[in-house]
């Protein structure tokens, strides 16, 4: 197959893939790939192979792909095709949850920069690692990766990359806890999708949906978080969007919970456990764990909450996801305060406060901690956030982490 006959399949392929005929699409692009002495050819088609396999949820294909695109990339002999490369294995690796390997791909992207087309992957990197630096729990990093993402983004007037980094935003804020800024940047997502989305995948409009559920659940606001959800939801059923559908099933559920109707709850959280643990999604198993227990602590069945707990504190040492740790210790800490249990309840309370410390998830202004119930956050230039309160009232002299952090203890 020579170099036009294959420009031609893959075109033919897009076409096929943009009417929902993926399977279809995926046919016509391996065919290319068995057949076509191009290399250049063979590079953009496992890009499209990967895209594909991304949005399908089949994630331990979209890593083969990127492993094979990588050892073309190397026959190329060109920087840019490398850069690209090792961006898709780092984006296949933070799908998986393998968030080290992520953050190192995404080293390895940033120190072969030099062209023009490099550069302007910058973002997409600088998205992946603060994805994978949340996934850690690591917030300072994660921010001030997100932060230097959309810096590219409105350096290079990509509309598309600022939308995904305002819905990585909104997840950012969600998880500590400024549930107004966790609505304002997937509301921000929105209008970007509404005033430059015309030719844009629909998956653009049903990521930011989903965010503007989660934000309006943990607001209270459940009505408009089930509409928004079923937006989503609706967009990801027609396009075949599976992890999408798994993080829908989720939020449902979590509504549900919070309008103390376990019985519904329940099943939801099933179907979303069950396209969570097909497609390799263990953070979000982390959290449907974490809602299932809730729905058991509601019923009081307090052994059975015991046992979700066990299960997810398996999957967040394994992930290195500290914030699931710390959530899991509270709820220990309830349920064993609730049976009496003074021993455990200690030793749950002790590790609560470790996990604490260890993510920095407090003011360094007033000592109080964040992410235990809403309240609004500022950041400094240096990514170290506190309550907006405390700035407001203590002035910006400095950032006292940052100082705190420069002190060096001597030697005696």
């Amino acid at each position: 197959m020579g170099q036009d006959q294959t420009k031609q399949q893959i075109e033919k392929g897009l076409h096929l893939y943009q009417s929902n005929q993926t399977e279809k699409a995926l046919r016509v692009w391996m065919r290319v790939l068995e057949k076509s002495a191009d290399p250049a050819g063979r590079f953009r088609v496992l890009g499209c192979l990967i895209t594909a396999h991304a949005e399908m949820g089949r994630y331990k294909d979209m890593l083969k792909f990127a492993v094979v695109q990588i050892d073309t990339a190397r026959e190329l002999e060109d920087p840019d095709y490398l850069t690209e490369s090792y961006l898709n294995l780092a984006r296949s690796n933070e799908k998986l949850c393998e968030f080290q390997k992520t953050i190192s791909y995404c080293k390895t992207c940033l120190n072969m920069q030099g062209t023009t087309v490099s550069l302007q992957l910058n973002g997409q990197v600088s998205l992946s690692m603060g994805n994978a630096f949340l996934g850690l729990s690591i917030f300072q990093k994660a921010l001030e990766c997100f932060e230097k993402a959309l810096r590219y983004a409105h350096n290079n007037d990509d509309k598309m990359l600022e939308c995904r980094v305002c819905c990585s935003l909104g997840n950012f804020y969600a998880q500590i806890k400024d549930y107004e800024k966790a609505l304002f940047f997937p509301c921000k997502a929105a209008e970007l999708v509404n005033d430059y989305g015309k030719g844009w995948s629909l998956k653009y409009r049903a990521m930011s949906q989903y965010h503007m559920a989660v934000a309006y659940r943990k607001l209270g606001r459940l009505a408009d978080a089930m509409d928004c959800c079923e937006e989503s939801m609706k967009i990801a059923l027609q396009h075949g969007d599976r992890p999408l559908q798994a993080l829908c099933l989720l939020c449902f559920a979590d509504i549900h919970r919070s309008r103390k109707d376990v019985q519904t709850a329940f099943p939801r959280y099933d179907s979303s456990m069950s396209i969570m643990t097909e497609i390799g999604n263990r953070l979000g198993l982390i959290q449907v764990l974490l809602g299932v227990t809730k729905c058991w602590m509601i019923q009081k069945e307090l052994d059975k909450a015991l046992e979700s707990i066990e299960k997810a504190q398996e999957l967040a040492e394994g992930l290195g996801n500290k914030l699931g740790l710390l959530k899991l210790h509270c709820l220990c800490e309830r349920i064993y305060r609730t049976k009496g249990q003074q021993r455990e309840l200690r030793d749950h309370v002790v590790k609560f406060h470790e996990c604490v410390e260890e993510m920095e998830l407090y003011c360094g202004m007033c000592g109080e901690s964040i992410g235990e119930k809403n309240n609004q956050l500022q950041a400094l230039p240096c990514s170290h956030f506190f309550h907006l309160k405390c700035l407001q009232t203590d002035g910006t002299r400095g950032c006292p982490n940052c100082r705190r952090l420069s002190v060096k203890p001597g030697y005696v």
